[in-house]
């Protein structure tokens, strides 16, 4: 879904002083920067003009939290049921848009609690914030779909889990223009559905579906040009083919012994999951690819010629690290460990030599915290190794001997290296980060040096170079150079 940039309310209040003076255009353009329905709400409710000029606005946006649907469900906990109530979501929504001339986007949905937590007090029998409910939708799609390029709806789970939606149907038989779809929270039925042939960016995220389902929607979607599947769960089976797919982020919830992509012009692909799954990948086009499965039972790939990035996390990443044979293309290369090399895996290690016999022509490389648990030091100079530009470590310093043992293995043997980042964990002593830090810009000099902090979760934290110069005039080096 398209990103709109969000005017900021308190200009809005600034203008309403000259509000009067202005023209027409320029105060729907102010509106239409509001990115949340409820702020334009609250702009017509306080000034006349942005009421008068509201049906211009081309879009809607309206997120309802819980808690106000909580709020309402006690103020009418006297109602003789409270599965036959209104929906405020609901009414606010067709009043908002029975206003509006001609619609481009649609964004409604219910902000969910995650799957695993309770909604205790929550009637999860009624239907008065189930949003893909095909009687609601039938309220509005029909008199807005001619104009409809954007759409997104997201459900509430408790709600609409158990009940199957023919909002795909719906969709396809009356938005001949729309270009995104997005539904989240649903159990959906491909029954009746239509192909859809503008629409080139499709999200299903949080959705029941099962393989022959899915093999409807590679049919009824042929020119997707954008797939996410987001926990999508019941597939067994699941096969992807796409011809003109060219970005997909594929999360596997269930756990399905094969999982397949063929599109022959994929240039990014991200495949997710807790659980293994063997893997198979037809895109000679790929240029991105990023891998995270605790292991791939199998990793069938066809031969990359396009490959440029690669990023890996499994819990063996040798065996998949070989799956990719002799992959020349490669220039950037990301690995990272789920930390289960341990006793009897303890030979499921690799080495520098490994990784440039397999990616010969690597530029750039980064070990997460965990790869570094199946790196073997090992002091051999292997072919390619010179070509290595950059390189960045995500490191915890809990022996200081080691950790500054692995660095070496790969400051001392790629001797082309330029600049090398590291980034150490937020939780270790400031005294020994100074120490480690002061250690190894002593020991490489040459190299131009990047520091920074990390936590799980967390975005990355960089010390800055006015920083730096005043941390280098009292570090001491934590070993002897």
């Amino acid at each position: 879904m398209s990103n709109k940039s969000i005017f900021p309310l308190y200009i809005v209040h600034c203008l309403l002083a000259c509000m009067d003076t202005l023209p027409e255009t320029l105060v729907l353009g102010i509106l239409s920067r509001l990115d949340d329905s409820a702020d334009v709400a609250r702009c017509r409710a306080a000034w006349k003009i942005f009421n008068a000029v509201s049906p211009g606005l081309q879009s809607i946006n309206l997120q309802w939290p819980l808690s106000s649907y909580i709020e309402s469900m006690s103020r009418v906990s006297n109602a003789s049921s409270s599965s036959q109530m209104s929906s405020p979501l609901k009414t606010i929504f067709l009043s908002f848009l029975s206003n509006l001339v001609a619609v481009e986007s649609v964004r409604i949905g219910v902000k969910n609690l995650p799957r695993d937590l309770s909604h205790a007090g929550i009637e999860v029998k009624a239907k008065d914030l189930h949003l893909t409910d095909g009687d609601f939708i039938m309220e509005w799609l029909p008199r807005v779909s001619g104009s409809l390029k954007s759409l997104s709806i997201s459900d509430f789970w408790a709600q609409s889990c158990h009940r199957r939606s023919n909002v795909l149907s719906l969709v396809s038989a009356y938005c001949h223009n729309l270009a995104e779809l997005e539904v989240k929270n649903a159990w959906l039925s491909v029954e009746n559905l239509n192909q859809m042939l503008m629409v080139t960016s499709l999200t299903l995220d949080c959705i029941r579906l099962d393989d022959k389902e899915l093999i409807q929607l590679n049919k009824s979607f042929p020119n997707l040009q954008v797939l996410n599947l987001i926990d999508v769960r019941g597939l067994k089976l699941p096969t992807i083919h796409l011809l003109h797919l060219k970005t997909c982020h594929w999360t596997i919830t269930d756990a399905p012994p094969f999982v397949t992509v063929i599109a022959p012009n994929l240039i990014t692909l991200t495949i997710e999951g807790k659980k293994p799954a063997a893997v198979h990948v037809d895109a000679p086009l790929l240029t991105h690819f990023h891998l995270a499965l605790p292991h791939a039972d199998s990793l069938l790939v066809e031969k990359f010629e396009n490959l440029k990035t690669l990023c890996i996390e499994a819990s063996f990443l040798y065996p998949l690290l070989f799956s990719f044979r002799f992959t020349k293309t490669v220039e950037n290369l990301t690995l990272d460990s789920q930390g289960l090399t341990k006793g009897p895996f303890e030979r499921f290690k690799f080495s520098l030599e490994n990784l440039f016999k397999i990616f010969p022509n690597m530029t750039s490389l980064c070990f997460r915290s965990r790869a570094w648990s199946e790196f073997e030091v090992r002091g051999m100079f292997g072919v390619g190794m010179q070509e290595l530009r950059t390189f960045c470590g995500y490191l915890k310093i809990v022996d200081l001997s080691l950790t500054l043992s692995l660095v070496a293995c790969v400051l001392d043997q790629c001797y082309g290296l330029v600049d090398v980042s590291l980034l150490i964990h937020q939780n270790v002593d400031s005294y020994v980060l100074k120490g480690f830090m002061c250690t190894c810009m002593m020991r490489w000099p040459k190299l131009n040096w990047r520091w920074g902090t990390w936590e799980e979760g967390k975005e990355d934290c960089w010390i800055s170079d006015e920083d730096l110069m005043q941390m280098s005039s009292y570090m001491k080096p934590s070993f002897d150079i």
